[in-house]
């Protein structure tokens, strides 16, 4: 993989998208994990403004730390980069004050923080006149849909979409990010044990990676057990999730009934 090359190429098209839509720079939520620092550099690195965004809402300590690290390093570094912390804890327990308690399952209060979030980065990009930059890599955004509909997945533009997790890695590595986030275990920060991704879905993503690529190179050697765990794994969340990852269907009413 040339590093630097595709470094460039998206700094590049980041710059251009953002001055097609004469837009004056980009606001990124910053969780504390490998994507968003990986996408916060890349934006950095275009000379625009950039709006680092810390929403801790029950926030795991580490999760935390890890974010305001990197955010410190990131304005160290980029004279460009702004931040704001925003507490969305009292949101959130307005809501659970508010929702019927039976609507207030595990899942869906997860997703509930998720969708706080984009509707708070909605509101600086709107008044700084930025793009909301999503921070999903090609696994979670096209392999088994690991987002929050209209949370994380709520976004402007997809900079590290067409990434593997490995090639995230490899990037922010080159592009000096903090250790302490290389070496973290990945998670979505919506739960306050601070559950891991693997956690929730049952496979790394070294071997969703594999699966992805299996499926997509159409491979065809025979596969052991934990290999056809996987597999099923990856299909099983790539089939439940397809509505996030297609377009929203449309029901298309016959010209001949408009007439």
């Amino acid at each position: 993989m040339k590093h630097q090359e595709i470094i460039n190429h998206i700094v590049k098209w980041l710059t251009d998208y953002s001055n097609s839509s004469k837009t004056e720079g980009f606001v990124i939520g910053i969780s504390g994990g490998i994507d968003s620092a990986l996408t916060s550099t890349l934006c950095a690195l275009t000379g625009k403004q950039v709006y680092c965004i810390n929403m801790p809402i029950r926030q795991h300590k580490d999760e935390f730390s890890r974010g305001t690290e990197h955010i410190e390093w990131l304005k160290k570094n980029h004279s460009n980069v702004k931040s704001d912390f925003i507490d969305l804890t009292p949101i959130l327990e307005t809501i659970e004050r508010t929702y019927d308690p039976k609507l207030q399952d595990f899942l869906t209060m997860a997703n509930t923080r998720a969708r706080l979030r984009m509707t708070t980065l909605y509101g600086y990009a709107g008044h700084y006149k930025a793009l909301v930059a999503g921070t999903g890599n090609k696994i979670e955004d096209f392999g088994i849909g690991f987002f929050t509909k209209y949370g994380d997945g709520g976004v402007d533009i997809s900079p590290i979409a067409d990434l593997m997790k490995s090639q995230v890695y490899a990037l922010a590595g080159t592009l000096g990010v903090n250790g302490a986030i290389l070496n973290a275990r990945p998670t979505d920060g919506l739960f306050m044990d601070g559950r891991t991704d693997e956690d929730q879905i049952g496979a790394t993503y070294d071997e969703l990676e594999w699966a992805m690529l299996y499926i997509e190179n159409k491979e065809s050697y025979e596969l052991n057990e934990r290999q056809n765990a996987v597999m099923k794994i990856y299909q099983d969340r790539n089939k439940a999730n397809k509505h996030k990852m297609e377009p929203i269907p449309v029901c298309e009413i016959p010209k001949e009934f408009l007439i």
